[in-house]
């Protein structure tokens, strides 16, 4: 995404994320989708809003952007959030949920998941896939997915996951890398609450430095990217937007 226009702000978090679901539903309207989704507070409220859809969520496959090293039980589960408010309530078959394996060590499930994401998409070892739809969220301090402020993997174009340690906790997680995330045919950023505000506005209209603002790598290299914030997150681009 090259411009700054591509973002929309919305009164609040349920409304940004009703805005999200009628941009993704249609890309989900396929004989197969590829669907990869983050987690979070604001996640759970995009669920809830696709499950209203009368899709045919059996010809949708899930993978996840990123997962927390705990069991898929364990309440900060990307997994268990996804299983609570989308999997089970849109009644998706368990062949199409491609969840990764945090039973296993880090480094072995993030091979596994590589694995399973190169039989999916039929792909060879020197290739990418291509998601049909990304979902993405982005931190405080700018980051996306598990690529945090001085991640070395964010020069990473050409891995498909790899096993990552992130400033915060839990500290051992799962990620898919740059490159993926760079060939998704579609991105929608999903981002809520007033701590977001100062990164939004440096994303966008600071110098392009993605070790510093993780999230400029698929906001300005990525085709298809759209922002849907509520108003507490896009304030200080509402306010550059007025002045304009």
């Amino acid at each position: 995404m090259s411009a700054p226009w591509q973002w929309q702000c919305y009164p609040d978090a349920r409304g940004a994320a009703e805005a999200a679901a009628r941009h993704i539903l249609p890309l989900l309207d396929k004989p197969r989708a590829s669907f990869a989704i983050s987690g979070g507070s604001t996640p759970k409220l995009l669920f809830e809003e696709l499950v209203k859809a009368p899709i045919a969520w059996d010809r949708v496959h899930l993978f996840w952007v990123d997962e927390r090293a705990v069991p898929p039980t364990d309440p900060q589960s990307n997994y268990k959030l996804a299983e609570e408010f989308l999997i089970g309530p849109a009644a998706i078959p368990a062949g199409n949920v491609h969840r990764i394996r945090t039973e296993m060590a880090p480094e072995p499930a993030a091979k596994w998941y590589t694995d399973e994401i190169r039989e999916f998409f039929a792909i060879e070892n020197d290739e990418l896939p291509q998601f049909d739809i990304v979902q993405l969220g982005m931190g405080p301090d700018a980051h996306t997915a598990s690529l945090f402020p001085g991640e070395p993997l964010i020069e990473d174009r050409k891995g498909i996951a790899a096993a990552v340690f992130a400033p915060k906790v839990p500290r051992s997680r799962v990620t898919l890398l740059p490159g993926v995330l760079l060939t998704a045919k579609h991105t929608a950023f999903l981002v809520s609450g007033a701590d977001k505000a100062p990164a939004a506005r440096a994303v966008f209209n600071d110098d392009y430095d993605p070790q510093r603002l993780p999230s400029q790598l698929v906001a300005r290299g990525a085709p298809n990217v759209y922002w849907f914030l509520d108003n507490a997150a896009g304030r200080e681009l509402l306010f550059q937007r007025r002045k304009i």
